[in-house]
């Protein structure tokens, strides 16, 4: 009996020397354009869908989930930040979907439990391409996309493009783009113009990035335009409206130390510092803007500069900032009015920017950036 044991547990240990050698040596492909194993996708997907059940089984859905402007407001949020991974009602793919590992849901095509729909978006899927939204939106925004997944399946093409069209722009709410509506999964084209044909027809339009046009028309008065344009300038003396300084306008009293990496952030961009910018992203820092996230380097090799051009050719004012603790991650919203033009086109939106910062030492550094912006009020806009 005890020669037995000691056979097994040879066994065991030499099976386990053996999977940490294969995984050590690398001979796992996880490239995302080959498939895992049969054995280990049942293996994850029972993980991963009991996990979602259990932690979804304590949550109690709102009474209103079907009010008419709850569904409305999530409808908006859905097209902007949803629809490039998940599609919409007459698309059937996107640009960024294929390379996906493993395929999102059509939510089109499928009703989703409401807690555990809340719970995903919120929380986010550990190894797959599915953000925790919580860290930028708050529960009542989550909700009301919630809601809306309720109503889409079965959604006619011309019903979710009416829906989306009236939509409102809260501060929640990405730009209403091409790469988020029916049509085309990168268009993007921020301006009103631009977001506005694709409502109607479902057509792509050009690729344009707010100020670092690529060929489509930015008209602010009538669309959004990209978020992360508010940075602040003192009019006639150029000098920044605001430094690294925990008393800025509209301090919110939240994390000052927080708020004072925004201001330095912002202030960086508005002299063209790239340097400094990037010293204060994290390595793996997530950019999020009209429902095309990015990663460090692709920001830094090309919407950086667009950025930096763009504040060039913008006055913008500080309306406020405030902060907030969430756990370990400190979460600053600064909102600002944009004015000017660029490329001959008028500029008029409130931005928001939200950043998402974690502890770097005795300081903080940018792990998420979400930019987003909607028309300036009627009577606003000059």
């Amino acid at each position: 009996m005890k020669n037995t044991l000691i056979v097994l547990l040879g066994v065991a240990l030499a099976t386990l020397l053996g999977v940490y050698a294969f995984m050590w040596l690398g001979m796992y492909n996880m490239g995302a354009d080959s498939p895992h194993w049969k054995t280990t996708v049942s293996m994850l997907t029972m993980m991963r869908e009991r996990s979602i059940e259990k932690h979804a089984a304590s949550i109690t859905v709102p009474g209103n989930i079907g009010d008419p402007q709850i569904i409305l407001k999530g409808a908006g949020q859905y097209a902007a930040m949803c629809a490039g991974c998940h599609l919409a009602p007459g698309v059937s793919d996107s640009e960024i979907r294929p390379g996906l590992y493993p395929q999102p849901p059509d939510l089109g095509r499928v009703r989703v439990d409401p807690r555990q729909a809340f719970w995903v978006i919120k929380h986010g899927i550990k190894m797959s391409a599915m953000p925790a939204w919580g860290f930028s939106h708050d529960d009542a925004t989550i909700w009301s996309m919630v809601a809306f997944l309720q109503e889409l399946p079965g959604m006619t093409p011309a019903e979710y493009r009416a829906i989306v069209a009236r939509a409102p722009p809260d501060a929640d709410m990405g730009p209403m783009n091409a790469g988020a509506m029916p049509g085309d999964g990168h268009a993007h084209a921020h301006g009103g113009a631009g977001a506005a044909a694709v409502a109607a027809t479902g057509a792509p339009v050009a690729h344009d990035h707010g100020g670092h046009d690529h060929g489509g028309a930015v008209d602010a008065r009538t669309g959004s335009m990209p978020g992360m344009r508010g940075m602040d300038r003192d009019g006639a003396a150029g000098k920044p409206a605001f430094a690294a300084s925990a008393h800025d306008a509209g301090h919110g009293g939240g994390v000052a130390a927080a708020e004072a990496v925004a201001a330095d952030f912002r202030n960086a961009l508005q002299r063209g510092d790239r340097a400094a910018v990037l010293a204060l992203l994290a390595p793996r820092v997530r950019i999020r803007e009209g429902g095309e996230t990015q990663d460090r380097s692709a920001y830094a090799g090309h919407h950086l500069d667009a950025d930096i051009a763009f504040l060039k050719t913008v006055r913008v004012e500080l309306r406020e900032r405030r902060s907030r603790l969430q756990g370990t991650r400190a979460i600053v919203t600064s909102l600002s009015d944009v004015r000017g033009s660029a490329h001959g086109n008028p500029v008029a939106v409130r931005s928001k920017e939200t950043l998402t910062l974690t502890r770097a030492g005795a300081g903080w550094t940018i792990v998420a950036v979400d930019w987003s912006s909607a028309p300036l009020p009627s009577g606003e806009g000059t």
